[in-house]
């Protein structure tokens, strides 16, 4: 029961494989890619405990012997003392531009050990081993890396593509029901961006795979894959359709940045709430029918996720606070936000031209709905 996706990005291609158990065979996947029997992992502090000593028993098998530098888990890793706090760790071990990085973890340790690689000796290469729902079907394909800045998410990084993507589903069985949720936001959005039958299979099997029902995990994984490879290829650098990627992460990234990057908000979190209210402005657009919104806020609410406001505890800015939080996007232009709008399920598309009072009534009235 394995899948292969391929990115196909000319010399830089490389493969995502998806199966059962792959930390137990890193080894022979691990080993076409090395000039000298050592690798150096990058982990945090839960990965570490549940499953690094499957992967270096696994890497051991092939006989590869791995250093690691293990990290605190959490948002606020991506920073610019734990970006430091890597490169010197790497380069104290000796590690040179023909080694290889393993990043082994979840968007997180995958986004600050990519930009780890990118920078190192400029430029070495590294392999992605996620280990959460989000990381496996998004943050770990596609070559985005960075850190967060206290100006807003992701504004420090780079492009840099990894050699290859080893995506175990079994290490989701370890994942709790809130992270796998936060993860399965973005599963979501592939849907609702352009395949508006993959959102309705989710609709039909996205809680069997959620009780733990591995060959719809695989298939959740692989599509997600699929999708997500075959826009990069045509777009690594987001110039245009890349952005659609980022449906409902204008939104959740404010909140992010309005909850500090804590534990009080999950990235995945911050989607699934962003994707329900860019939904709802669609339709306060004219853009969309009121069931759009409606069907995406149901299949949200029954599968156990967040998706208002209201779910976010503690206080929050106002919306015009929000709204300033939004410019500090990466998309931002000539200082005009970019909003990823729907014109139905399975219809995104970017835009420049949304009016800011409509953003700002949505705003205030999920708000006053706390």
């Amino acid at each position: 029961m394995q899948e292969t996706v391929t990115v196909n990005l000319a010399d830089r291609s490389y493969n995502i494989e998806i199966a059962p158990n792959l930390l137990a065979q890193a080894g022979q996947y691990v080993a076409p890619f090395l000039r000298r029997k050592r690798v150096a992992i990058l982990t945090d502090e839960n990965v570490a405990a549940l499953h690094l000593e499957t992967l270096k028993n696994g890497l051991a098998s092939a006989g590869i012997d791995a250093t690691t530098l293990v990290l605190p888990a959490g948002e606020s890793t991506k920073s610019w003392p734990n970006i430091q706090r890597s490169v010197e760790w790497l380069l104290s071990e000796k590690i040179e531009r023909d080694d290889i990085l393993i990043a082994f973890g979840g968007g997180v340790i995958g986004d600050l050990a990519g930009f780890a690689a990118a920078i190192l000796r400029r430029g070495i290469r590294f392999i992605q081993v996620p280990t959460t729902l989000l990381a496996q079907v998004d943050s770990s394909v596609g070559g985005k890396t960075g850190i967060n800045s206290p100006h807003g998410k992701n504004l420090v990084g780079a492009f840099y593509q990894p050699q290859l993507v080893l995506a175990d589903v079994s290490v989701l069985e370890s994942l709790t029901k809130r992270d796998y949720l936060a993860g399965y936001a973005e599963v979501t959005k592939y849907g609702l961006l352009g395949d508006a039958e993959f959102f309705g299979w989710l609709e039909e099997n996205g809680a069997a795979a959620a009780a733990g029902d591995v060959a719809k995990r695989i298939n959740i994984v692989r599509h997600s894959c699929q999708m997500k490879a075959d826009i990069v290829a045509r777009d690594e650098h987001e110039r245009g359709e890349r952005a659609l990627l980022n449906l409902g992460h204008t939104f959740g990234h404010a909140l992010e940045a309005a909850t500090g990057y804590s534990d009080r908000l999950l990235h995945g979190e911050g989607v699934s709430i962003g994707t329900a209210l860019a939904f709802e402005t669609a339709m306060r657009l004219g853009l969309c029918s009121q069931e759009a919104p409606s069907r995406v806020r149901e299949h949200f609410a029954n599968m156990g996720m967040k998706y208002l406001l209201g779910h976010i505890p503690g206080d929050l800015p106002d919306a015009d606070g929000l709204i300033t939080l939004m410019g500090q996007d990466k998309k931002v232009s000539d200082g005009i936000i970019a909003f990823i709008m729907a014109r139905g399920i399975g219809e995104a598309f970017v835009t420049r031209d949304v009016d800011l009072a409509v953003v700002r009534g949505v705003l205030q009235e999920a708000l006053a709905r706390r």
